[in-house]
């Protein structure tokens, strides 16, 4: 079992949970899969991605609970991604943590490593 991750304003997230899947982002959806990240890759989507964006949310998976819809595959730098060609099921949510932004618009990746 591998931790994925996935980021999101919160309204948008709210939004999901109301109707119990999220279908994607206009880039997930354009892409036709939705886009995750492990740990180790959280920040240079933060930054590629997200840049001075407010009222983010760290959103924690397993891989494990998407079984065959979702694929590691390579990207930035040959790097292994993993995409969900699936809409994702908000129930299987692990945890949620806000990630803060500091002055200069980068983000701050919460602490996890203490969550269950």
């Amino acid at each position: 079992m591998t931790l994925i991750f996935k980021i999101m304003d919160k309204t948008t997230w709210k939004s999901a949970q109301k109707t119990g899947e999220f279908k994607g982002s206009k880039h997930d959806q354009r892409d036709g899969f939705l886009h995750f990240s492990t740990k180790e890759q959280l920040e240079g989507t933060l930054a590629k991605h997200y840049h001075g964006q407010q009222d983010l949310i760290l959103l924690a998976f397993k891989d494990s609970n998407f079984e065959d819809t979702l694929k590691w595959e390579p990207s930035r730098g040959g790097a292994l991604f993993p995409h969900l060609y699936a809409p994702l099921p908000t129930d299987t949510l692990l945890w949620e943590k806000p990630i803060e932004m500091a002055d200069d618009g980068t983000h701050i990746i919460p602490n996890f490593e203490q969550t269950p």
